[in-house]
């Protein structure tokens, strides 16, 4: 039977224990380096064992005991090691002292199956009598699986260095073999701290010696004619045919099979599978390798390649390996072509890339072969997912002046493309493209059209949407002319995200011509990305439900098709759309997660980035905001494409205007809406135009906020942009409140009727935000509503805060002030109470503290309260809470004065005492309070 190490430790409890307890036989197998000597170690350390009834006996060490040691009274614990080391007089020995096994007693005999004289009999040809009261046991022990490897690596490298990529690959080159496992490691080890986890740096490890010397000496014990059988599983270095081996070898089918007979006999080689040869270990492998002269190594790795190419399917990356390591460049840079191709034709870019990328930085590569191989990368590059390596490897490609033109042109193209939609290089990548484009406007009409479609793309700074409808023109004309149906869908596909992205009302129309049905792979991975480019310009446009349709239409398209870069593109375009729409549960989580899964090409999770910033600024975690928005420094948030940028430029613009930072807001407002206005896509100004007017008017400048306004509007004329339109009218409400406020107390009813007429204006605007659904900023906007609403119902109410302006402490005047009409205000307040549970809710942390603290100062007695402040003796008062939550947020003392209309002070003391009632002896342990809070 075959056990567990568990099961087998508590057998040898029970027979070692109790007056009757039957003896127990227990046979241990498992190949070098499986931990048998281990578990001898751990029966011997059971517990229930008396010292001296525990009996070792190493077989082959010279000794052991007599046949008359297996009678003795006691019970004993005899530990049988490495019983295939043993000779005949040893077992015969070792079978009279097992016979002999009383009461009480038990014993555990280790081997290598492999290695044993005859195979199936460990104690060897002799049978043996077993007893009839005997147990006898039979445990198997199996390599490590892959989790059990992850555990051995962090225990031995740390977390830092235990990645998913390392442990795959320690497993698969180890076989889980525990010994070889931990032997590797301490190798890996060494190369501390330089060590980062990747595959390639497991396979520069080395062999570990204890490995190296038992396949060596394996191998050196086949005899000599039959070895080149070993040689051969080598070179091939994974499971493979008897036929396969012999012709490999160069010894023919009946030597060759005589030959694998004898290398499995001697345990040099193993059966991995039904008629599958090869090392039980595949590290092994390496190191007979390494003993091979040239001459002879070159030999195999020909022949090798010739069998390999006769499997099916081919494996043309193997293929290729084997023709370089065989000296034969022509027929490897073939394979390579090949092994390119069919990656490509079954999704596998990753894989073509970086095979590519490895050959073409090989110095002296043949010109003709570097002019198939570069456009195969660059076409792999631009569907999938790439490296900056492959970047810098096509820029130094295109410089070569042997290349042909249009392949040159080809090159600059999809060179172009990486730069602008992966790295952020836009303006750079334009550039390029626009360099492109002339190469191939006389030489290969269909490229020269696929870079005009490029340079149709609006999302980069720097270039006015009329140049990008300049290029449209050109590129329909030589779409047409090339005849090529994939190009005049590429072309369709830009055509459609202009369209929606300036809201024309040809946009949805030309959606319906995207040709989903087609056949042609080519022709569908196009008609993705306009589906994906169509989804992303309507959700910016505010058309969430028609926008999440054509988001799922087009990632089931783009995974169909093999488009992984479209894909993850769309994923991004679902994160905005999730925050837009007020699905935050778990968004930061899965911006985070998204962020980290393309930590290589950090620009692709650009929407990420933005939203968990956003997500930052209303949570109240001001510090981590800004690092988000800045995208983590991994680029500079000026290659954002416009929308976005305007969308963090908005937010970073509202973080300064909370901290009083007006001067600083201004500026930054100016030099967004810049970018936003020399592009000319005037949707794109809904996420930034609020905050950007606000900064504007409190800083002095309503020359200045009026003028953004009315831009604003011009651009937008009676384009369909719901989103657009609703920040226009929160636009005109700020600038109305803004400026009511500037009036003062010069004219008392001028101020009221503004703050009134705001109140009316944030109330549009809310409602256009509920019919999006856009729940935080209809949330926003009815909390300016009520603020300027009930600012005008009451003499010397305090100032909105909004996102600056300091105002009175609000706890220093406990006792609100009496409205004129008390009834008129109280659905006002009963809005203002709404909407602060909506943020609340949301899990906008700040905006409900806000919302609440404004709510507060105007909230009107209730009756039967006795006078005085309420008692919380041993409990945080509401407002102790508030201030504490937003402490651990991360705001500042004077942060949340501002946002709660507070001074620093009152904050300051508002802390004291939430840290004196929990306990709290940091600011740190106060979250971990707050959270343990019932």
């Amino acid at each position: 039977m075959i056990t567990t190490c568990g099961s087998v430790l508590r057998s040898f409890a029970r027979a070692l224990t109790g007056p009757r307890a039957e003896p127990v036989l227990m046979f241990v197998e498992g190949a070098a380096g499986e931990g048998k000597s281990h578990l001898l170690q751990e029966l011997a350390d059971l517990p229930d064992a008396p010292e001296p009834a525990r009996r070792w006996w190493r077989c082959g060490a010279g000794g052991g005991p007599s046949e008359q040691d297996g009678h003795r009274p006691e019970a004993t614990l005899w530990l049988v090691d490495d019983v295939h080391r043993a000779d005949e007089d040893e077992l015969r020995r070792l079978r009279g002292v097992l016979e002999g096994l009383g009461p009480g007693s038990a014993a555990a005999v280790t081997y290598r199956p492999e290695e044993i004289e005859v195979p199936g009999l460990p104690l060897g040809g002799t049978p043996m009598t077993y007893p009839g009261r005997l147990t006898v046991l039979t445990n198997r022990l199996a390599p490590w699986d892959e989790e059990r490897v992850r555990r051995a690596t962090e225990e031995a490298l740390g977390g830092s260095g235990c990645t998913a990529e390392a442990v795959t690959r320690l497993h698969e080159r180890t076989g889980g073999v525990p010994r070889v496992v931990v032997d590797l490691l301490a190798m890996v080890r060494e190369q501390w701290p330089a060590f980062t986890g990747t595959a390639a740096e497991v396979d520069a490890a080395g062999v570990p010696p204890r490995l190296a010397e038992l396949v060596l000496s394996r191998t050196h014990a086949v005899p000599p004619e039959y070895r080149p059988v070993v040689w051969a599983a080598a070179v091939l270095d994974g499971p493979a045919g008897r036929d396969e081996l012999a012709a490999v070898s160069g010894l023919g089918a009946g030597t060759g099979t005589g030959a694998l007979l004898g290398a499995l006999e001697g345990a040099a080689l193993a059966e991995l599978g039904e008629g599958r040869y090869g090392f039980a270990v595949p590290l092994a492998a390496s190191a007979v390798r390494a003993t091979l002269p040239g001459p002879v190594r070159q030999d195999l790795h020909r022949r090798a390649a010739n069998v390999l190419s006769r499997r099916q399917p081919v494996d043309w990356a193997a293929v290729a390996g084997h023709h370089r390591a065989a000296g034969e460049g022509h027929r490897w840079l073939r394979a390579v072509e090949r092994a390119a191709e069919s990656a490509e034709a079954s999704g596998r870019h990753e894989q073509a890339i970086t095979l590519l990328e490895r050959t073409l930085a090989l110095p002296g590569l043949p010109p003709q072969a570097r002019a198939r191989l570069a456009p195969l990368l660059a076409r792999n590059a631009v569907t999938g997912l790439r490296s900056d390596q492959t970047v810098e490897v096509l820029a130094q490609i295109v410089q070569d002046a042997a290349l042909p033109p249009a392949v040159r042109g080809e090159l600059r193209l999809d060179l172009g493309l990486m730069l602008c939609n992966q790295m952020g290089r836009s303006h750079e990548g334009w550039q390029v493209l626009e360099v492109a484009a002339g190469e191939l406007r006389d030489v290969r009409s269909v490229l020269a059209a696929r870079a005009m479609a490029a340079l149709v793309t609006p999302y980069w700074p720097g270039v006015s949407v009329d140049v990008h409808r300049g290029w449209l023109i050109q590129a329909v004309a030589a779409a047409d002319d090339s005849g090529d149906a994939a190009m005049r869908t590429a072309v369709l596909a830009n055509h459609v995200g202009l369209a929606m992205s300036c809201a024309d009302p040809e946009a949805w129309e030309l959606v319906e011509q995207l040709p989903v049905q087609s056949t042609d792979p080519a022709c569908l991975r196009q008609a993705a990305r306009g589906l994906c480019n169509a989804a992303d310009s309507a959700v910016w446009l505010g058309f969430y439900e028609r926008g999440a349709d054509l988001l799922a239409a087009g990632r089931d398209l783009s995974a169909r098709s093999g488009a992984p870069y479209t894909e993850h593109s769309a994923m991004g375009t679902r994160l905005l759309q999730q925050w837009w729409t007020g699905r935050w549960l778990g968004l930061d989580k899965r911006c985070e997660d998204f962020v980290a899964a393309t930590a290589d090409m950090p620009f692709i999770a650009s929407d990420a980035y933005v939203v968990r910033g956003l997500l930052a600024v209303a949570q109240g975690d001001w510090g981590e905001a800004r690092s988000w928005l800045s995208q983590q420094g991994t680029f500079g948030t000026e290659k954002l494409p416009v929308p976005l940028g305007a969308a963090a430029a908005g937010a970073v613009i509202r973080l300064a205007l909370a901290r009083q930072e007006v001067t600083a807001a201004a500026e930054h407002a100016r030099a967004a809406w810049k970018v936003v206005a020399d592009k000319g896509v005037w949707p794109w100004a809904a996420e930034l135009a609020p905050w950007a007017v606000e900064a504007l008017a409190r800083a002095g400048d309503g020359a200045g906020a009026h003028t953004m306004v009315r831009n604003f509007a011009q651009g937008l004329g009676r384009r369909d942009a719901p989103a657009a339109r609703a920040a226009l009218v929160w636009s005109r409400a700020v600038l109305t409140e803004t400026e009511a406020e500037a009036s003062g107390e010069a004219s008392a009813e001028g101020r009221r009727s503004g703050l009134l007429e705001a109140a009316a204006l944030y109330g549009e605007a809310a409602a256009a935000y509920g019919e999006l659904p856009r729940p935080y900023s209809q949330a926003l906007t009815t909390e300016g509503a009520a603020r300027c609403a009930i600012a005008a119902d009451t003499e010397g109410a305090p100032d909105d805060e909004g996102a600056s302006g300091p105002v009175p402490d609000a706890e220093a005047a406990s006792r609100p002030a009496p409205a004129p009409e008390e009834d008129a205000i109280l659905p006002v307040l009963a809005e203002l109470e709404s909407c602060a549970q909506r943020f609340t809710d949301l899990g906008a942390v700040w905006d409900a503290a806000r919302a609440r603290a404004l709510l507060r100062t105007r909230q009107p007695v209730r009756k039967g309260r006795p006078p005085g402040r309420p008692s919380h003796a041993d409990q945080l008062s509401p407002r102790e809470e508030e201030v504490a939550q937003l402490a651990v947020s991360g705001l500042t003392n004077r942060e949340i004065a501002a946002t709660l209309h507070l001074s620093p002070r009152t904050v300051e003391q508002h802390i004291a005492g939430a840290m004196r009632k929990t306990g709290a002896l940091s600011r740190r342990d106060l979250a971990h309070r707050l959270d343990a809070t019932p």
